[in-house]
């Protein structure tokens, strides 16, 4: 099993403006449509619409093009936004944006769902068991995270000649980062007891993991 390492991204520290960095979005754009992460995710919500008539809240939300999807899938459900990121332009006034670092932020009310997508492996264990702590009072969580395999990266190499410099150093990063099967209930700290895991892996790299109350 390959060690899990957490190290900085490249993307993480250009300026937003940065031409490789805009570069850079649009191929994650890319790799995350190849990757299927929010069509599985808005599938995973309409299995659970009592969860999500609670209140859906996406940490992480970087661009908001999930939370765009989620709106227009679930217009009736309250959805909330938490990236250290501003409010994008586009996000329409129905989805509460919250800007700011998310230790520092009360999580939401009880209840509901907390979605992450390529957002846990950015942190490294003692802060996913805060993550953890953070979202104890949900209903349902849904992730979708980077699968910490030599396949993944083998996989992600032949897409190298599509991508700019910035998006190939951070794709492997990511992977390094991402997690094996189990992990991530376990970092966060989620108790058997309380809580019902499905867990899968895609052949594209995706670790996908749903947590609902028993």
């Amino acid at each position: 099993m390959l060690q899990r390492l957490v190290i900085p991204e490249l993307l993480d520290h250009l300026p937003a403006e940065d031409p490789e960095a805009m570069r850079s979005r649009r191929d994650l754009r890319r790799i995350n449509f190849l990757m299927g992460n929010d069509r599985w995710i808005c599938r995973t919500l309409l299995r659970f619409p009592h969860a999500a008539a609670h209140g859906i809240v996406e940490m992480g939300a970087g661009d908001g093009q999930l939370c765009k999807k989620i709106n227009t899938l679930l217009p009736n459900d309250p959805l909330s936004a938490y990236d250290l990121a501003p409010r994008p332009l586009d996000i329409g006034s129905c989805v509460k944006w919250h800007q700011g670092d998310l230790f520092d932020i009360p999580p939401p009310a009880d209840g509901g769902v907390r979605i992450a997508n390529l957002f846990l492996h950015h942190f490294e264990d003692k802060y996913l068991t805060m993550i953890g702590e953070w979202c104890k009072n949900a209903e349902l969580l849904i992730f979708c995270e980077p699968d910490r395999a030599r396949l993944a990266h083998l996989l992600g190499g032949f897409i190298h000649p599509l991508i700019n410099r910035v998006t190939r150093h951070d794709m492997h990063v990511s992977i390094t980062a991402g997690f094996s099967k189990g992990e991530i209930p376990r970092f966060l700290g989620l108790n058997d007891s309380e809580w019902k895991t499905e867990e899968t892996c895609t052949w594209r790299g995706a670790r996908r993991v749903v947590c609902s109350r028993t």
